[in-house]
């Protein structure tokens, strides 16, 4: 072991607060080292050598951050709390993001699964070998654990965003809060859904005036994307469902979908939008004078209401 240990000291790193080692020498490069000192010894024995020292093999993990924005933790404190007021309420809140995209086509899905014989795919993942492109807009309500992911075909945009939120509300959510009159939605900084794009804004107006909805939105901040609820509930248990299979069709993506399930009971819906999203429209400024925003008083750019026009009523 002495001998070992020496030789690792070279090729060794780790982090001296909490003893934890890795290297990045083969077993088969370590014994061969050994035996060039005279002690022959099996990548078997070596290998229980090094998990009795506490060696293992890692991946690299995504922990540090190039700096965390000032209004984080600010911004974290006052999502939770409007969170639980609107679920104490009884007002649905909902959870959105867009999943990695996939190509679809006869590509190698990373993952592994139970079978005879491996998946034939194509040797290169050339975008024109692909049948089309799979755009995942996720909505998942936080209290109900359940979701409605809409695929489209053509392009992330505000628009395709808003319509996905839209189609939600009109197959799950007007049904289950028939009596709700103020909607929740935490999303992310940036994507279709960025706080910066007013085309987003102009989207939910038309929302809220279609359905008399006070749509609020609460932004996570840059770099925070991963506790979006969405993210570790529903969009892990998709990638994980559908691992090491080749997403040939459409068809076969909503069905992965429509077939994810948890211990905990989530379930999900999936449709798919082919409809066209131009990439090239943009807010005029009539369209941002005919959002009625309300700006909340903490941290404004990130949380803010939309509040739906009067109705003038003929008797």
């Amino acid at each position: 072991m002495r001998a070992l240990a020496r030789l690792l000291e070279d090729a060794t790193a780790g982090d001296p607060s909490t003893g934890l080692l890795w290297t990045h020498r083969s077993l088969r490069k370590l014994a061969q080292a050994l035996r060039r000192q005279g002690l022959p010894v099996s990548k078997s024995t070596l290998a229980r050598l090094l998990d009795q020292a506490g060696f293992s093999l890692r991946t690299n993990r995504k922990r540090l951050a190039e700096g965390h924005h000032p209004h984080r933790d600010r911004q974290f404190r006052y999502l939770c709390r409007l969170r639980k007021l609107y679920r104490k309420r009884g007002w649905p809140v909902i959870s959105v993001d867009t999943k990695k995209k996939e190509w679809i086509g006869r590509f190698k899905n990373p993952g592994r699964t139970w079978r005879r014989a491996a998946h034939a795919v194509l040797a290169h993942d050339f975008p024109s070998c692909a049948v089309g492109q799979a755009i995942p807009y996720g909505i998942y309500d936080v209290a109900k654990n359940d979701g409605l992911v809409v695929v489209g075909t053509s392009h992330e945009t505000p628009a395709f965003a808003c319509a996905s939120i839209r189609r939600w509300w009109l197959m799950v959510g007007r049904w289950r809060y028939p009596e709700a009159k103020q909607l929740l939605i935490e999303a992310d900084c940036g994507g279709a859904n960025d706080y910066r794009k007013w085309e987003w804004k102009v989207g939910l107006q038309q929302l809220a005036d279609e359905f008399d909805l006070a749509i609020t939105v609460t932004h996570y901040p840059p770099g925070a994307s991963k506790w979006n609820p969405i993210d570790h509930r529903m969009f892990s248990l998709i990638s994980a469902n559908w691992a090491g299979e080749p997403l040939v069709s459409y068809e076969t993506v909503l069905q992965h979908i429509r077939r994810t399930r948890s211990a905990t009971g989530f379930h999900c819906r999936a449709v798919l939008d082919s409809h066209e999203y131009s990439t090239g429209w943009r807010a005029t400024p009539a369209d941002k004078a005919r959002v009625s925003l309300q700006p909340c008083r903490v941290l404004p750019a990130w949380n803010y209401t939309i509040l739906p026009h009067v109705r003038h009523r003929s008797w």
